[in-house]
């Protein structure tokens, strides 16, 4: 069986170092000659973070907790460009573009001023990774600080420059003007010729929100023309000297060991380089072609024992379940309080049910990819990752290297949802690369992408309530199975709960995934919150509101609500609306959607979806719209029809012709409503969107047929007769 032992339950590119004329050798120092004389902003960097993964505190290659450090965040040129670097990885969701205003802004420099270095482990200071939605509320607050850092030593310079006051300057357009008519002086006439160096521990005064002239609009998408025109290069894309290309013979099934191999026909194959190191067979060669013959006349022969499959599977988590206090067994993070015995017997009515949760895949736009490169013992791979540093630390366990001794450099990724934490890729085509004494490129291919990267976990959730014939909650007992604690806390008002996440032994491999597990506990939470207002007779709307006490959810509820004409809507035969609220990464959303749902033929049709979101600060309206939209026809795939099939080990839906995602045909008229709070930090987004569509889906085709469907996805068939 694939334990859980890696997954939290609960992961302008510039000419220097464009691939083809990459050196191991451009280290930070050298780079940082490279930019020449100017101002140079320096950060204490704090212990790093929990790992969204599961390894707790990130450790470094020789097993010591990481230190604090000093790193180089900001370099203003006597050009008067801004350089700017960040471990974060761009994957799609804007981070570069919104990074870039948090700069721009505490600077008052022009957008085209600024150019950042992301994800690279030589030239950038450590990040732990690029998920949690932490980029947005950590890193472009820390870059914040440190631009309004450099903002006030260029104010040093500029009065000496101009023998003033520091009160009279006002900064513009990466310039500041002195009082009176005097010519304004460029930052890069501030730094010319100086090499100045400004520390800041992390308490620069950042600009309120209020205040904003540069974040808070829609600034475009930095480099979106490279994207929508093909210059971009993704990993897949780079290509050294004398690469060859790299394919990995797989096994025949999950936890199979190799019992015999011949691999006599590739050998002779002219230019090949055939690697066998345990159970890992792998080929190098001039083309992809001739790669994939190869890997293809290898005769290899596996064998496995029986494994579980997918009719078995939710039985198997709840037999499997981890008690407290074994690895991966414990309470999750959900509120204890009061008495269910107490809380049930103040009930009026009693509702019992259980939710399911199928695996899904989090099929990536880009496969995962890597280019290898060896020079002598040090190792350089170009790779699509949301960690960087963590492939580096794989690599460096891989091989036995210092960590200093690889540099991993991640192109502008395309897409990870949190698949791309780990660097399986990395690993694979850097061991080929060392076999073969040449560059090597190895490309997933969809099936490998389905098959051999983790999934989003399978989840049984138990949930028992009691209320009151007015609509109160008297008790709320909630139990997760395998899919985590994410989104587990009841945000509705009930003195007597428990909620508890419980680990089980997952017979695939499973691991991060856009909001971790609280799609699942919201879609079991709102769902049977749903179940409630039903049994009462009473609109979902009002059961809500009465159990409601979060000033801020209650306000994203009835912005959905009006947004949707909720009151106005009129469920009937074959039509039915729904709603869901939630909280999660201090984001608050409510979504409502339409529905036809015809039992006859089974067709399921989301017509329309309003979703009301409140992050804080927004930062870039824009972008934020798109993430929620995005997140909507994810979400809506796992609601609907997505799941991984599997049979004793092996999947049997492991390419897109037989794994349904969501297609054009399938977009609902979608409506977002953002509540832009200034008084209140910005949070992270790319995730909390996508927790509601699944319960509102469900409640809608309840109330369109008086069916009441408890699994995702809830009609991977069409909708069931009956």
């Amino acid at each position: 069986m694939m334990d859980n032992d890696e997954v939290e339950l609960e992961s302008e590119r510039y000419e220097l170092f464009e691939p083809p004329r990459c050196r191991f050798a451009v280290d930070r120092r050298q780079f940082f000659k490279t930019l020449g004389g100017g101002l140079v902003v320096l950060c204490l960097a704090g212990p790093a973070l929990a790992q969204e993964s599961g390894q707790g505190r990130r450790r470094s290659g020789r097993g010591g907790e990481v230190p604090a450090d000093i790193n180089a965040w900001l370099h203003i040129g006597e050009d008067g460009v801004v350089t700017v670097f960040t471990g974060k990885a761009e994957v799609g969701q804007n981070i570069r573009t919104s990074l870039t205003q948090a700069v721009a802004e505490e600077l008052s420099a022009p957008i085209a001023a600024i150019r950042l270095i992301m994800a690279d482990t030589q030239l950038t200071p450590f990040d732990i990774g690029t998920f949690g939605s932490m980029t947005t509320p950590q890193m472009a607050l820390r870059l914040r600080k440190t631009a309004a850092a450099a903002r006030e030593a260029l104010l040093d310079l500029a009065a000496a420059h101009f023998k003033t006051d520091r009160a009279s300057l006002r900064l513009a357009d990466g310039k500041i003007f002195g009082s009176g008519s005097a010519e304004p002086v460029s930052f890069g006439q501030l730094t010319k010729g100086q090499k100045l160096v400004k520390s800041v521990a992390g308490d620069g005064a950042a600009i309120p929100a209020a205040d904003w002239k540069i974040a808070g609009t829609s600034v475009p998408k930095i480099n979106g023309r490279d994207f929508v025109t093909g210059k971009h290069q993704y990993a897949s894309d780079i290509h050294l000297p004398g690469m060859l290309h790299g394919r990995v013979v797989r096994p025949s099934a999950f936890q199979a060991a190799l019992e015999s191999l011949d691999t006599s026909v590739a050998e002779k194959m002219p230019g090949v380089t055939v690697l066998h190191d345990g159970n890992f067979i792998g080929v190098a060669a001039p083309d992809a072609l001739t790669a994939e013959h190869a890997a293809n006349a290898i005769r290899a022969k596996w064998t496995a024992g029986p494994q579980p499959s997918s009719s078995e599977l939710f039985d198997y988590l709840r037999k499997n379940a981890r008690q407290e206090g074994e690895r991966g067994g414990g309470r999750g993070e959900g509120e204890d309080s009061g008495s269910i015995e107490e809380g049930l017997k103040a009930a009026s009515h009693k509702l019992q049910a259980t939710y399911t949760i199928a695996y899904i895949a989090h099929v990536p736009l880009e496969p995962r990819a890597a280019v290898a490169q060896w020079q002598e013992d040090k190792l350089t791979v170009w790779t699509g990752s949301q960690r960087p540093f963590g492939v580096r630390s794989e690599l460096a366990q891989a091989f036995g290297l210092a960590e200093e001794n690889i540099h991993v450099i991640v192109p502008d990724t395309g897409a990870g949802y949190g698949g791309k934490h780990t660097g399986e890729a990395a690993v694979e085509a850097a061991r080929l690369a060392r076999a073969a004494g040449r560059p090597v490129k190895l490309v997933w291919t969809r099936q490998e992408e389905f098959t051999w990267a983790y999934l989003r976990p399978a989840g049984l959730i138990d949930v028992s309530s009691g209320f009151t014939d007015e609509g109160a909650i008297t008790a709320w007992e909630f139990h997760n199975y395998n899919s985590g604690a994410s989104g587990i806390r009841c945000p509705y008002q009930v003195a007597n709960q428990k909620c508890q996440a419980h680990g089980s032994r997952s017979p695939l491999r499973q691991g991060s995934y856009r909001a971790l597990a609280a799609t699942a506990n919201h879609f079991a939470r709102e769902s049977h919150i749903d179940e409630m207002a039903a049994a009462l007779k009473m609109d979902p709307l009002d059961f809500r509101l009465k159990n409601l006490r979060d000033p801020r959810l209650r306000e994203v509820l009835q912005a959905a609500a009006d947004a949707f004409g909720w009151r106005a809507a009129k469920s009937e035969a074959g039509r039915g609306a729904g709603l869901a609220v939630g909280v999660e990464k201090n984001s608050y959303l409510a979504t409502c959607v339409e529905v036809l749902a015809d039992k006859e033929s089974g067709v399921i049709k989301v017509l329309r979806a309003v979703s009301a979101f409140d992050c804080g600060a927004v930062v870039n309206p824009n972008h934020l719209k798109s993430q929620v939209e995005g997140a909507l026809m994810m979400g809506l795939g796992g609601a609907l029809f997505e799941a991984i099939e599997f049979e004793n080990g092996k999947l049997t839906n492991p390419r897109l012709s037989d794994y349904r995602v969501p297609r054009f045909a399938d977009l609902p008229k979608i409506q977002v409503v953002l509540l832009d709070r200034k008084d209140i930090p910005s949070a992270g987004a790319g995730e909390t969107p996508i927790i509601g569509i699944a319960p509102a889906v469900a409640n809608a085709i309840f109330a369109a047929t008086h069916l009441r469907l408890r699994s995702m996805p809830l009609a991977p068939e069409g909708l069931p007769n009956g």
